[in-house]
C-alpha cells in the first residue's frame, strides 16, 4: 500500500522494494489509485503478488449486505484492530478522506458501521458550495467561539467532529458495554486527544491488518 502519510511516493516504494537486500516471499498490494497491472509493471522482483480485493480470503467474518462494495481499507483496519485488542466488542474509527466508524462484535464478526464526511472534505465543501467562504486549513486546537470567518469555520469543523465522534463513541459504549475504541487514519493526530478515553490510537492500524491478511493467505497455500 502506498500511503503519503508515511512519506513514500510510488516511485520511492518501488525503489525500496526493488533494492531490498532480502527478497520478500510474497507481496500484498492494495490501492485505490494504482492498478495491479501498473504495480506489476514497475515491480522488478519476480515474487508472487496478491491483490487485495473483496474476493481475497481474510481472517474475519463479515455480516454486511453488500460485501462487494465494502472498502478493503475498512476490513484491513478491522483486522488490525483484532490484532491489537484480540477480543471483545471493538469500534474502529478511521480518520481518512471519509471518517468510518465500524463495529466488530465479541465473536470477531465485522458488522458494518458508519461513513461520514472527513475533515478536509468539510472544509472543501464549505468553500465549494458557498459564494464567499474561503478554503480554510485545519488547526490542531480551535476555540469554541470563532472571532473571524476563518476561525468560525475552523471551530465548526474541528469542534463539530470532536462532538460528533464523542457522541458516536458514547452510543456504541451504551449499546455494547465495555467495547474498545481503536483509532487510525491520516487525520488521527487532530482528534486522538479529544475523544473520551479509553481509546487505542494506532496510526499504522491498516498496515497491521494488511500484514495479517498477507500472513493468512500465505498460510493457506
Amino acid at each position: 500500500m502506498v500511503d503519503s502519510r508515511y512519506g513514500l511516493t510510488f516511485s520511492q516504494l518501488m525503489e525500496i522494494l526493488n533494492s531490498a537486500p532480502v527478497l520478500p516471499d510474497t507481496i500484498l498490494f492494495s490501492s485505490v489509485g494504482i492498478t495491479p497491472a501498473f504495480f506489476q509493471k514497475h515491480l522488478q522482483l519476480q515474487v508472487p503478488v496478491l491483490h487485495l480485493t473483496n474476493t481475497l480470503p481474510t481472517p474475519i467474518k463479515k455480516n454486511y449486505d453488500t460485501p462487494e462494495t465494502l472498502g478493503v481499507d475498512r476490513i484491513a483496519a478491522a483486522i488490525g484492530a483484532l490484532e491489537i485488542v484480540h477480543q471483545g466488542n471493538i469500534v474502529v474509527i478511521d480518520m481518512g478522506s471519509c471518517i468510518t466508524c465500524d463495529y466488530i462484535d465479541s465473536d470477531g464478526v465485522f458488522q458494518g458501521g458508519m461513513i461520514l464526511p472527513g475533515m478536509k472534505m468539510r472544509f472543501k465543501a464549505m468553500n465549494a458550495f458557498t459564494a464567499r467562504l474561503p478554503l480554510v486549513e485545519p488547526v490542531q486546537a480551535q476555540a469554541l467561539i470563532g472571532k473571524s470567518t476563518m476561525t468560525c469555520m475552523q471551530s465548526g469543523v474541528m469542534n463539530g467532529i470532536i462532538s460528533e465522534l464523542n457522541g458516536i463513541v458514547e452510543n456504541f459504549r451504551t449499546n455494547f458495554p465495555g467495547c474498545s475504541v481503536v483509532m487510525c487514519g491520516g487525520d488521527l493526530s487532530f482528534f486522538e486527544n479529544h475523544i473520551k478515553p479509553p481509546i487505542f490510537a494506532v496510526p499504522e492500524l491498516v498496515l497491521i491488518g494488511l500484514n495479517r491478511i498477507l500472513q493468512y493467505n500465505v498460510a493457506k497455500k
